[in-house]
């Protein structure tokens, strides 16, 4: 698990192992980044499905409820149309660095 923190969003990049083994190995290393956005890349991992992504489903809805911060998937073999409509998934990391400045914006409005 690599971990790129920049400004406020940190940027966990996952090399092949299991969703599990991912989720572990994230939440022993969670206080390091609980206050940032997350964008986890999960590029590496090919043919995953919607209902893999269910591993992090959980860990998503903590972090947006505790935080008040974005939490976005990035994976480009995922079906986008089965993902649960909880997690944010998009097929590149730009994408993902784009939509939480879009988030930190309408949050900076809402305030």
């Amino acid at each position: 698990m690599i971990i790129d923190k920049k400004d406020n969003i940190t940027l966990i990049t996952q090399e092949v192992i299991s969703l599990a083994t991912f989720r572990s190995r994230f939440g022993e290393a969670y206080d390091k980044f609980k206050n940032d956005n997350i964008i986890v890349n999960l590029l590496a991992f090919t043919g995953i499905t919607a209902n893999d992504l269910m591993e992090l489903h959980e860990v998503a809805l903590d972090h947006i409820e505790k935080s008040g911060k974005s939490f976005v998937i990035v994976n480009d073999s995922v079906n986008y149309d089965d993902v649960h409509t909880d997690l944010v998934v998009v097929p590149t990391v730009k994408e993902a660095y784009d939509l939480v400045e879009m988030d930190e914006i309408a949050r900076d409005l809402d305030a």
